[in-house]
């Protein structure tokens, strides 16, 4: 399995010649659902959910199907009858060769006055890789071997993240979430995370930059 990372949340697994993509959102490349054969979404918020992306990737490929929780899959199910398939905590279904655990059911805190929405982690492939969305979801009872790590964000702070790496446990993290973090900043996030992160393998990768996974 390879994996490319796109801007932001979104990133592409490739494997046996078939592409699932991950929260193609508002600061996602346009494109970046475009050649799936699946497509994920963890939840309704727009940095991991666009639905001129979504529809671009639909359109390019008839036989595209999305996975996703009802808030997000009722706004497209009427665009796309039969191709978009709603989840939750504890499913398991196949997309495009893809083995997917569906843990987890609410956003993080973001602040006690504003109500907490749904989000889904979506686990491929037995734990080859993690994809936990907006909140700190831990996929009880299985093993990740990589972590996409929400590393910055409105609703956490650098010592939740690093308790994250601790009890997942993962032997690598890559970084997602990233986009409001500035560059000056990233070393500080880097040192933090690689000096107290129980000794998981810690990175980052550049968009459009890909590594191989499994």
């Amino acid at each position: 399995m390879e994996l490319t990372k796109k801007t932001h949340a979104c990133v592409r697994l490739e494997k046996d010649g078939r592409t699932l993509v991950i929260d193609p959102g508002v600061f996602s490349e346009e494109d970046a659902a475009v050649g799936a054969d699946a497509i994920l979404v963890t939840h309704e918020h727009m940095d991991h959910f666009n639905e001129d992306r979504l529809r671009a990737g639909m359109e390019a490929n008839p036989a595209a199907e999305i996975w996703t929780l009802s808030s997000v899959a009722d706004q497209l199910a009427g665009a796309f009858p039969g191709r978009v398939h709603t989840v939750g905590d504890g499913d398991t279904f196949t997309a495009a060769g893809f083995e997917v655990e569906v843990h987890g059911q609410l956003h993080a805190v973001i602040h006690p006055d504003i109500p907490r929405i749904t989000n889904v982690g979506f686990l491929i492939d037995g734990g080859t890789v993690f994809h936990p969305g907006d909140a700190l979801t831990v996929p009880e009872g299985r093993t990740v071997e990589t972590l996409l790590l929400p590393v910055h964000a409105p609703w956490n702070k650098v010592a939740e993240i690093i308790d994250y790496v601790r009890e997942i446990a993962p032997r690598r993290a890559i970084d997602i979430h990233d986009s409001l973090l500035q560059d000056h900043a990233r070393p500080i996030y880097d040192s933090m995370i690689d000096k107290l992160g129980g000794g998981a393998e810690h990175g980052r990768l550049t968009p459009g930059n890909r590594t191989a996974l499994g």
